[in-house]
Parts: C-alpha cells; structure tokens; sequence
C-alpha cells in the first residue's frame, strides 16, 4: 500500500511540474550579440559632391544569437564619439547582415549635427538587434570612424502630405515634412483649416509610394486608408518609415518664462496666421527668460540651446536682456524650427 501511495505522489509531481514548464515555455538564453565585421575599427572616409550618389560603405556584421530560432531585425546607429548615442540617428533597419549607406546619407546626417564641411569628425557605429518588444536587445560592440564631410546645402529628405485640405496633390511641396537627420524619420507642423481633414503620406510628387493608416492604430500600411484629423488647427505630423508608425496632435502654442506677464504660472497665447505659417505675439516682457510651449503644457515645448535661433526640444531658455514691448515670432513650418525676437 505505501508503494502505490509513493507511486501516486510522484506521478502527481511530474505533472504538477509538466505543467508548470508548459505554463512558462522555453527558458530564453541569450548569447552573442552582433559584432561588426565591415569596415574595420578606426577606418577613414573623405566625402565628395561628386560622388554624393555612390556607396560609401557596406556595413557587415555577424549574426546575434537570442538561443532560439527568431525573426531578427537589425538597426544602424551613428552618433558622434563620445555622446554614448544620445543622439543616435539610424542609418537604415534589415533583416539581414549587411547595410548599404550613400555618401549623401551620411553627409547630410553629419552638416545636420552641424559639423563644419572639410573637417574630419569621429563618429561610432553600432548595431541593435532585436526580435522582440519583449526580449531585450543585443548590441555590438560601436566601431569609431573618421569621417570628412563636404560642404553644401542641404536637401532635407521629405514626405509629401497630400489630403482634403490641398486637393490631393502630392507635388505641392508647400505641404510636406522632413527627415532632418536622414534616418527615415519625419516631423512637420501643418496647417488642417477644416475639421475632418483626410490626408496621407507619398514618398516623392507621385501617388506610386504611399502609405495611409488601415485601422486608426497608428500603424502604416502601403495604399492604406486616409488619416483622419478630427478638429482644424495646426499639427505635428511624425512618420518613423524605419518601424511604419506615426502620430499626429493638435498643437496651439504660447509663450512662457519670468520675462513673460504671468511668468512660469500661465502661458500668454500666440496666434496663427495661415497665410505665413508664422505664429506671433506682440506684448511687454521684463528682462528675464522666455520659451515656448504647446496647449499649456510642457510635453511639447522648445528652447534655444546654442542661442543661435535654433529651437529645440526641451531645449535651453530664451534671454531677454531688457524691458520693452515685443513682438515674438515662432517659424515652424521649416525643417528646423527657428523664432525672431523684434523690440519694439
């Protein structure tokens, strides 16, 4: 009797802890993350016009191993040396082992980073792969390049916005946001003058390569149905090509800071004007600090980081060095955001 009790106890063990293991699946162990293989640490490249359209290099790596058979999505990052990718910009995502970038691509990433042209700066690239939200990634190791940038004007890579509010034309470049770093992701501010407004994405003044929004989630579908934006005003309209996602809001902006009527309590509104894309404000400011911010609140705001009429993000306060009356000026349908400051 006590053997088909010992018996019975067991088998109830080994199915306890069958179950138990179904309940959790595979223990995930993660092993070699990526490790770049081309081109080789500490190389050097000199850009040129000329060859703007060329390759300038075929970045190769090895496999990450995630202890399973997965899916693996790969990304490119550079960044300058030393900011440990703070500000990385994605050279482009595969799911293979090798990444072609041009010559232009970079170039234009690094006059972005405003880097002078003809002067060598080093830069690191790196290599995420990931197979899952869940799992986290596996990074290599980041290789150091030295890279001379040639001098030009840049061309911001941009994504038309054809809707109801411009008749559907996606050649009208008046309508239209932009990647500032090159790296297939999108911001611009455009002007809806009507509720309802239905739009889309083209990539160049053609309807051939278009994305829309199937279900309202977020996420982009080539040919999909339009995005609709319920109320009029302006909006930041962001695309990231690299994941298909985007995102738009409403923003009505205002001016903020000690130099302001109500200081840091309340915001004093700026109006908009549809025929130059230009918000303003004219009022009399205390000599102190100023910034802007979107729908009385500081989720979107800008500042000045370099004091060079550059806005951006989160970016530092704005001087006002006497008392007067002033008129404000916010630009924002530029590919980078900028402001005027007129004493009256």
């Amino acid at each position: 009797m006590i053997r088909k009790y010992s018996l019975l106890i067991l088998l109830v063990i080994a199915g306890l802890t069958a179950c138990k293991d179904d309940e959790f699946g595979p223990v995930l162990q993660l092993g070699n993350a990526p490790e770049i293989t081309s081109p080789a640490d500490g190389s050097s490249f000199e850009l040129l016009l000329d060859n703007a359209a060329d390759v300038l290099t075929t970045f190769t790596w090895s496999s990450a191993d995630f202890g399973y058979q997965a899916a693996i999505t790969y990304e490119v990052e550079m960044d300058l040396a030393g900011n440990d990718f703070n500000d990385a910009v994605t050279l482009g995502t595969t799911s293979g082992n090798t990444l072609d970038v041009t010559v232009e691509k970079v170039n234009n990433i690094l006059l972005a980073k405003e880097l002078p042209g003809e002067t060598p700066a080093n830069v690191e690239v790196r290599v995420i792969a990931t197979v899952s939200p869940e799992v986290d990634p596996l990074i290599s190791a980041p290789i150091t390049l030295t890279i001379t940038p040639y001098t030009v004007v840049i061309n911001y890579p941009q994504l038309q916005v054809p809707g109801s509010y411009q008749g559907w034309d996606p050649s009208n470049n008046n309508t239209v946001i932009w990647s500032v770093k090159s790296d297939d992701k999108y911001e611009g501010y455009i002007y809806f003058p009507d509720p309802n407004t239905e739009f889309k994405y083209t990539l160049g003044p053609s309807w051939d390569t278009n994305w829309g929004d199937d279900g309202a989630d977020g996420t982009l579908e080539p040919n999909g149905a339009n995005i609709v934006a319920a109320n009029a005003g302006v909006y930041k309209l962001n695309v990231d090509l690299n994941a298909l996602t985007h995102s738009f809001v409403k923003t009505d902006w205002g001016l903020i800071g000690s130099a302001t009527p109500n200081g840091w309590d309340s915001d004093q509104d700026m109006t908009y004007d549809p025929d130059t894309g230009i918000w303003s404000i004219t009022l009399d400011l205390v000599a102190g600090e100023i910034k802007f911010r979107a729908n009385d609140d500081w989720a979107i705001n800008l500042g000045d980081n370099d004091a060079n009429k550059t806005l951006e993000y989160d970016g530092a306060n704005i001087q006002i060095a006497e008392d007067g009356n002033y008129t404000i000026e916010l630009i924002l349908n530029v590919p980078k955001y900028t402001y005027k400051i007129t004493k009256n």
